[in-house]
């Protein structure tokens, strides 16, 4: 019997003018989404950075108050690859992140500060397609997300941050989850294929630390890049999950 082939994506919306990337650990983005952040900024498009924690317990061979700093500025570096200028870390502990509402308001306060038409977060659901499961900060990350961004419009939910001056935001148009499984939707990213690369190289202490086949930037990238390409008919892409909210 001929396996079916998987339906091709759609576009992602590009008519926006401000992002706001919230994800768990420094190199989610740059796993997930760091070449179409690239092609956005050459756009002329403002692309926010936020790191839920700083990916303190990510290298075995480093104590977490080494790392920590460590990673925050490879982060830095990365990001500038790209053209984000704005970084912010959270400080929740990583690899222990809960959902909660501790988590919810802090997202909503992100929301709220930097007004975004759009949010981004990485895959949120249980596994990656198949049998390679998630991991529990991307999932607990991802689905306050959802939830924060939606508390971010409503004045009655957090209203400590009222006295704190951040007014409610509605003006998130969706939320885009970069390499779901269910993703329906990509952004085409064939001309900023090399700046993805070039920013997760950027984590060169991570990457040391990881070994194996996503320690190699390029190959890992290509692989994850042309199947999506493949879907959106280009030759690199990006996929995302879309949540209209307007």
């Amino acid at each position: 019997m001929t396996e079916q082939a998987p339906e091709p994506f759609e576009p992602v919306d590009e008519d926006w003018q401000t992002a706001v990337a919230i994800v768990a650990h420094p190199d989610d983005m740059e796993y997930g989404g760091a070449a179409a952040v690239a092609r956005w900024t050459a756009q002329g498009k403002k692309v926010i950075y936020v790191m839920v924690t700083s990916g303190e317990a990510g290298i075995d061979s480093l104590a977490p108050e080494q790392c920590g700093p460590l990673r925050e500025a490879e982060q830095l570096a990365s990001a500038r690859v790209v053209g984000v200028e704005t970084v912010e870390f959270l400080g929740h502990p990583d690899g222990v992140v809960e959902y909660g509402l501790p988590l919810r308001r802090d997202i909503a306060r992100v929301v709220r500060r930097h007004r975004p038409d759009i949010v981004i977060t990485s895959n949120f659901r249980d596994t990656y397609g198949g049998v390679l499961l998630n991991q529990a900060d991307h999932i607990a990350v991802g689905r306050a997300t959802l939830d924060g961004v939606r508390d971010a419009g409503n004045r009655w939910v957090f209203r400590e941050l009222l006295d704190e001056g951040h007014e409610p935001w509605n003006g998130v148009r969706q939320i885009w989850a970069a390499a779901s499984p269910e993703a329906r939707h990509a952004v085409d990213t064939t001309d900023t294929f090399d700046l993805g690369v070039a920013s997760l190289a950027e984590h060169r202490a991570y990457l040391a630390g990881l070994g194996g086949a996503m320690a190699e930037p390029r190959e890992f990238l290509e692989g994850f890049g042309r199947g999506a390409g493949t879907r959106l008919g280009t030759r690199f892409a990006v996929p995302f999950e879309v949540f209209p909210l307007d």
